[in-house]
């Protein structure tokens, strides 16, 4: 498993009806997506849910780099590109994906910490694996999953709720949409 997110922080007056109206529009294109586990088209809106941005920021859970790869490069990026400028896009290699009882997302948290200087790493490997299990028991859960960047040394909880009253702390996300054509085979718990 790989995991993927771009953030698109737009200005504080920015119209969210327009990024609502384009995932209506083009979200069904990675519906059938080879090598995508799950895309959350995810949003933030200034003053809700505590947020200080407007913000369009999906996240990805990839099966196969493959996948990923022709995402970025063989056209279907251009096209956010085109709209919103070039993005950084934040990847980090798959520790733990953990399945809930919740059936449909309506929100999302995520949270990003920095793996302290001197910590095991097989400390910090079990952490994110007991970590993503128990957001995924929660109340109302639909997935957590925990991925790594070993360049920066962060560590990426990712999960998706029912409600909004999630058992996550993060910054919480709005789910406009869900396309998960290889959820099924997004292997299950720790990814070594």
């Amino acid at each position: 498993m790989h995991a993927m997110q771009y953030e698109l922080s737009l200005p504080a007056d920015y119209d969210m009806g327009v990024v609502r109206a384009r995932v209506a529009r083009v979200g069904h294109l990675l519906d059938d997506w080879e090598g995508l586990g799950v895309k959350a088209y995810l949003i933030r809106e200034r003053g809700v849910h505590g947020s200080p941005v407007n913000q369009y920021a999906p996240f990805y859970l990839w099966n196969t780099v493959d996948g990923m790869n022709r995402f970025l490069w063989g056209g279907a990026f251009q096209g956010l590109v085109d709209d919103f400028g070039r993005p950084s896009v934040r990847q980090w290699a798959g520790l733990a994906h953990a399945e809930g009882a919740g059936t449909a997302a309506a929100f999302a948290v995520r949270r990003r910490q920095p793996v302290p200087e001197g910590m095991e790493l097989d400390e910090l490997s079990e952490y994110a694996v007991t970590e993503t299990e128990r957001l995924a028991a929660g109340d109302g859960a639909v997935l957590a999953a925990a991925a790594v960047d070993p360049s920066r040394w962060e560590l990426v909880h990712f999960s998706l709720w029912e409600h909004a009253a999630a058992k996550a702390e993060g910054d919480v996300f709005e789910v406009l949409r869900l396309s998960a054509p290889g959820r099924a085979r997004l292997p299950r718990g720790r990814q070594w």
